[in-house]
């Protein structure tokens, strides 16, 4: 029996479920706001809540997990990178560090005093060329 057992499988394999939720996560936390579908909004609320969760926590576990579910690739830098990096160079920070640096500090905050519900979905109509149901995904101001 499959009783309690959610499934979010939209024809797609799981590796490819992965990818989609990671880039779509990634999105969501550099944007704010994304257009998506109703089925995949209301799988990424789930994953973007937990984000928020583990940003709170502020612990190196907590920030390994979100970039292992993030699928961040970490490329190291060169001791002059690093260098220019402290100065505060913003052309080498890649989008997954950007994404992490927002996760860990600017969200983080903004959330810190809010125990749950971090985003909200607005449904805006069919999409024209499936009749797909569509809507935003959104954090919380």
């Amino acid at each position: 029996m499959r009783h309690g057992k959610h499934t979010f499988k939209v024809g797609r394999t799981g590796s490819h479920r992965r990818a989609m939720l990671a880039n779509m996560l990634k999105s969501l936390i550099e944007s704010d706001r994304v257009e998506t579908t109703v089925v995949k909004a209301k799988e990424l609320r789930r994953h973007a809540d937990r984000m928020i969760t583990l940003a709170k926590k502020n612990t190196l576990a907590a920030k390994r997990s979100a970039i292992a579910e993030l699928r961040v690739a970490f490329n190291s830098w060169t001791s002059k990178e690093a260098r220019g990096a402290k100065k505060g160079d913003q052309d080498l920070f890649t989008r997954d560090r950007q994404v992490i640096n927002k996760l860990f500090g600017e969200l983080k905050d903004r959330f810190a005093s809010r125990n749950g519900g971090y985003t909200r979905i607005i449904r805006l109509g069919d999409r024209v060329g499936d009749n797909a149901p569509t809507c935003y995904i959104e954090y919380l101001q």
